[in-house]
């Protein structure tokens, strides 16, 4: 799909559910359940896995309704390979398929975790207690 830089890497896609698993944990990101996950890849809208040398070493992925919510979620990179603006090439690849494919009246969102926000803000998104708004979650185990 795209190429990076040198050995990385950026395919358009979403990987197996043990390497998905992987990244995640990897990267300090929570662990999800295997069935769950099994459950959510294939809903994906749009996704990419970076790739270094071949071995996956990142992610990203896009879901949504196809119309009128879209949500990044899951955007790693595995710390050894952090901070050579491959999360910024991730970011940019969602967001480039967003603009082609997503309509312009289309609501997109994302979690920020800590200083990942201020990579998030260089694609335009901003708090959305800016709009007098407010992000709320639930874990349905209820934590």
């Amino acid at each position: 799909m795209d190429s990076i830089s040198g050995p990385y890497e950026l395919r358009a896609g979403v990987p197996s559910v043990e390497v998905f698993r992987r990244l995640r944990t990897d990267a300090g990101l929570s662990d999800r359940a295997p069935d769950a996950v099994a459950l959510a890849l294939p809903h994906t809208w749009y996704g990419v896995v970076l790739h270094h040398e071949g071995e996956p070493i990142g992610m990203g992925r896009i879901i949504g309704d196809g119309g009128t919510a879209f949500q990044i979620v899951d955007i790693c990179v595995h710390p050894a390979h952090q901070g050579q603006g491959l999360g910024k090439r991730i970011m940019a690849a969602l967001t480039e398929e967003l603009e082609s494919r997503a309509p312009a009246t289309a609501y997109v969102s994302l979690i920020a975790d800590g200083p990942a926000r201020h990579l998030y803000e260089k694609f335009g998104f901003a708090d959305t207690a800016a709009h007098d708004s407010v992000g709320m979650y639930r874990f349905m185990n209820g934590s």
